[in-house]
């Protein structure tokens, strides 16, 4: 690519439907409603990522969901240039409420990630199950 072409925006590719279990359920439902739901223990006061029954910093089993904004901060990522779709950017998201998450990016150019960057949520639909988490440039 020359100095004077920009990189197109990272698209949304085929996502496959996630594992939908009776722990991640509400996370889902929520999902298709467009909240953004995690998990905090009411034990310790921790947020946590991915949603499960037991707390996974002190092991009570008392936790409860909680919506989210579903803002956070990218804290790394990697660019796929390779695919069959063409190129896609993973990475984790550290969110506001502390947990990181790993994701998908889109609606945004390779090169315009950074380390740092301010990022929401978006739901991007699965191939024949709920939507997903995805995250693009706040």
């Amino acid at each position: 690519m020359s100095d004077t072409q920009e990189a197109p925006a990272l698209m949304s590719r085929p996502l496959p439907a996630p594992a939908v279990t009776l722990e991640s359920k509400p996370f889902f439902d929520a999902a298709a409603e467009g909240r953004f739901l995690i998990k905090r223990c009411t034990a310790c006061g921790e947020a946590h990522w991915y949603p499960r029954s037991v707390c996974p910093h002190c092991h009570s089993p008392e936790t409860v969901w909680e919506e989210s904004p579903g803002t956070g901060v990218i804290y790394t990522y990697s660019v796929m240039w390779r695919s069959p779709t063409g190129p896609y950017a993973i990475g984790y998201v550290t969110l506001d409420e502390g947990p990181a998450m790993l994701t998908n990016f889109v609606d945004v150019a390779p090169d315009g990630l950074s380390i740092g960057m301010r990022v929401k949520v978006k739901f991007q639909p699965t191939e024949g199950g709920p939507p997903a988490p995805v995250f693009a440039p706040a």
